[in-house]
């Protein structure tokens, strides 16, 4: 019996080692995916932009797969430090779903004050300048263009040399509460004068401005520059 064990242990070794591994799924097709995917979601940002993807464990039990699907959790920027998710499109049984951890980095000039910006104040280019740095790491709402920002009105004081955010400039007011405005009628092929009134909001270029006509009326249109009110039919 002793003899025969020792003959078959080292023969079901050879068997195991004969045996194919189980399959895996190949890292370098996730990595394509997760690498075709960002440069989708990137293309329209500004400046330099540059990819760190993760790994994924060559040791993997996942099983191997021909399609991927790859997202952004709901919410996340495209740039920073954050994960992607990959799942397989695969038969029940067979699919699976991975977060693969990213970093994307956008190298780019954004705004800065130029100097002390008044709340209300109207910008200027002069009020503009230019640093040059990795957009994840500054807050959300950056800009990144002068058009965003000549001609808007600071929503609250800002000092000099800080970066320029979205939420901080708002855009000036073409109609105010009170003002004597002209109402335009407006359709297909003609443009009628409507008379004069008093505006009862205020509302910046393409907001809904209120009108109340001499005769009491009340009409609504669309504020456009130098006081008017546009009704479209």
């Amino acid at each position: 019996m002793l003899l025969l064990a020792k003959f078959l242990f080292p023969l079901f070794g050879l068997l195991l080692l004969a045996l194919p591994a189980a399959a895996r799924q190949d890292p370098v097709p996730v990595r394509k995916a997760v690498e075709d995917f960002l440069q989708v979601q990137t293309k329209g940002l500004p400046g330099k932009v540059s990819l760190t993807i993760g790994s994924v464990d060559p040791q993997n039990n996942l099983a191997p797969c021909a399609a991927f699907e790859v997202s952004l959790p709901q919410g996340a920027r495209t740039w920073g430090r954050t994960s992607v998710n990959v799942r397989c499109q695969a038969e029940a049984g067979s699919a699976w779903s991975i977060y693969v951890p990213i970093q994307v980095r956008v190298v780019a000039d954004y705004l800065v004050s130029a100097r002390p910006l008044a709340q209300g104040q109207t910008v200027t280019q002069a009020d503009l300048a230019r640093n040059r740095g990795d957009l994840a790491d500054l807050p959300s709402g950056i800009l990144t263009e002068s058009s965003q920002a000549i001609g808007k009105t600071v929503s609250m004081s800002v000092a000099a040399g800080r970066p320029l955010r979205s939420d901080m400039l708002r855009q000036p007011l073409v109609v105010q509460q009170g003002q004597n405005v002209k109402v335009v009628s407006k359709g297909a092929g003609f443009q009628v004068s409507g008379g004069d009134g008093r505006a009862l909001n205020n509302a910046v270029e393409g907001q809904v401005a209120q009108v109340r006509m001499a005769n009491g009326s009340v009409l609504s249109g669309i504020a456009r520059a130098g006081g008017m009110v546009e009704i479209n039919y």
